[in-house]
């Protein structure tokens, strides 16, 4: 096709074990879920498709990297050359909250954007579905500004909920890191909320 763009980006997906970074994945990739995924040893793959537009493919390697303690050494090589990150938690699990700040800062300590800045990262609220949160919305408003994620969102992988809509904002992010011109197509601020109700997703092109 003539004036065709096709882009690959590589997206890291990090957090503790347990938070539903492989349901996540394979949700997106797959629109499928089980609840009994085995805990991911090392890292997995997984490829996503995404007819941005219509002169527009977007690729997206998604990098799914295990949560346990022993994995984290081999972090640099797993994140080598990635376009952006979603960092997740569960809500009911206040340790996985915390751990985020961990993760954040392995991730801002060994990738960068070739102008030396930090990656695009989502913060992901997993399992809103789940009740009591460990936390409120304004501690984790608070910490996604105090740590530089590009913004934060609640989802339900098993409810499918905001799981298209969280990807397609850090697609947008990664396309305007690749082309700082275009500048109007940038979403929310620094770290701040993501209403993803008010999203139109009539650009959102599937497999």
């Amino acid at each position: 096709m003539v004036g065709h763009h096709d882009h690959m980006f590589k997206v890291l997906i990090i957090g503790d074990a347990t938070v539903g970074k492989t349901s996540l994945v394979q949700r997106y990739a797959n629109d499928s879920f089980n609840k009994h995924y085995k805990s991911t040893v090392g890292v997995d793959f997984a490829l996503k498709v995404v007819q941005w537009s219509e002169s527009e493919t977007v690729r997206l390697q998604l990098w799914d990297i295990a949560g346990q303690e022993r994995f984290t050494s081999m972090t640099r090589l797993y994140y080598k050359e990635a376009a952006a990150c979603v960092v997740m938690f569960d809500v009911t699990n206040f340790s996985t909250f915390t751990s985020c700040q961990k993760w954040k800062q392995d991730l801002d300590s060994k990738v960068k954007l070739q102008d030396g800045s930090p990656v695009p990262c989502l913060l992901l609220a997993n399992k809103s579905d789940l009740y009591p949160w460990a936390m409120t919305r304004e501690e984790i408003d608070q910490f996604s500004k105090e740590n530089g994620f590009t913004g934060w969102t609640e989802t339900s992988v098993k409810e499918n909920k905001n799981v298209n809509e969280s990807m397609r904002v850090l697609i947008e992010k990664m396309m305007v890191a690749t082309w700082p011109g275009d500048k109007d197509m940038s979403v929310s601020g620094h770290g701040d909320y993501i209403n993803l109700k008010d999203e139109s997703t009539s650009n959102w092109g599937c497999c």
